[in-house]
């Protein structure tokens, strides 16, 4: 069998769309059809489309949406690697970039003239944004000259805003009730953690209280990825993610280390001064550390920025203003907070880029042949 689908990069990911109309709306049986198209029970995905990283072993399913005041919903979807599973509990920012061009791009949003833009309803946390797309001139376009720290490439300009991100998945900001807290982590020392939701469920660990920077290199995160799952799994029952039997995720919490800036060297070899950014972060995504940040991740660290207390605000020097500079492994990425309110930002965003890169038909085996064997 085959299946329509497009390649879209959004930011720092790559992510293949599918219409819904085009691919069960049985989640098992999507499940079972992403698995077979992505190649995803081999850990290099090599007899499938997915990339084998978790920055580029995504899906999201995209309709029109019934709901008053948006314009498209998305079921995200991260495809496992080697594990022969998805994870279907959170949202990424970078696809829902993507899937704001994607809508122009065919049809199912119009243009309205050199800005166009797009409500998305993500189905998996049922958190809203917008994307406001360059349309210049009125037209769609295919290629555009706006960069995103993490690759040199240009694409379409996309603002990405996050509407109301406190709560989702936790129900609050702060799950536990605390900005900051002390957080045992197996027989070591307790190390000195917010645990916030804003974007995504994210567990930050004050680096300086784990022996740690938080501008560490990738080679070096991929050493603590052991330790960092397992902060990430203390930390899911007390933000209540994870009920008692259930087996932990790697998807949520999301977990990471911030601390000071200092000078550092991006991955494609470019001076960043300490004078550059406001707080060095250091994010996982899945098991693997991210090579820049997720959109999900930067917004639960803004929003903490805003918070008297947090890991992130204590780093800072206090509570921040409505701008916060994030500094990744692949550079600065700025975020900006706004109508906040009683301390909680109403709109985060986060300035984009997003390129479609083929449209195609996957060819994935069925179940009872000998490739889906």
């Amino acid at each position: 069998m085959h299946i329509p689908a497009t390649l879209v990069r959004g930011g720092t990911s790559k992510c293949w769309l599918f219409n819904q109309v085009e691919v069960p709306a049985d989640r098992g049986a999507l499940e079972r059809l992403l698995v077979a198209a992505y190649g995803a029970t081999d850990p290099v995905e090599l007899d499938g489309v997915g990339g084998a990283t978790p920055t580029t072993s995504k899906a999201a399913v995209v309709s029109a949406s019934p709901q008053p005041g948006v314009d498209v919903d998305y079921l995200f979807a991260q495809v496992g690697i080697g594990t022969g599973s998805v994870e279907w509990t959170s949202n990424c920012g970078n696809c829902a970039t993507g899937v704001a061009l994607y809508a122009v791009t065919k049809g199912l949003v119009p243009v309205t003239g050199d800005r166009t833009r797009v409500v998305m309803r993500n189905i998996n946390t049922g958190a809203v944004l917008e994307g406001t797309v360059d349309t210049l001139g009125g037209v769609v376009h295919h290629f555009g000259r706006q960069t995103v720290p993490g690759t040199r490439a240009g694409g379409v300009a996309v603002g990405l805003t996050f509407r109301d991100p406190a709560g989702g998945a936790t129900g609050s900001l702060l799950p536990t009730g605390q900005a900051a807290q002390d957080l045992r982590v197996g027989a070591a020392e307790p190390v000195c953690v917010s645990m916030v939701t804003a974007g995504a469920p994210v567990v930050l660990v004050d680096a300086a209280s784990a022996g740690r920077t938080g501008a560490e290199s990738l080679e070096r995160m991929t050493a603590d990825v052991p330790w960092l799952r397992t902060v990430r799994h203390t930390a899911a029952p007390l933000m209540g993610l994870l009920q008692p039997g259930e087996e932990p995720g790697d998807a949520v919490p999301k977990v990471g280390l911030v601390g000071q800036p200092v000078p550092y060297t991006t991955t494609l070899g470019e001076p960043i001064g300490a004078e550059d950014y406001d707080v060095s972060v250091r994010m996982l995504s899945m098991n693997a550390p991210h090579p820049a940040i997720g959109l999900t991740s930067a917004v639960a660290v803004a929003a903490a920025g805003l918070l008297e207390g947090s890991v992130v605000s204590r780093t800072t020097g206090g509570p921040t203003d409505e701008w916060l500079r994030l500094g990744t492994p692949a550079g600065v990425v700025a975020v900006r907070c706004t109508d906040v309110r009683d301390g909680l930002p109403h709109r985060v965003t986060v300035q984009r880029a997003a390129r479609l890169l083929a449209d195609a038909r996957i060819y994935v085996p069925e179940a009872g042949s000998p490739q889906a064997a």
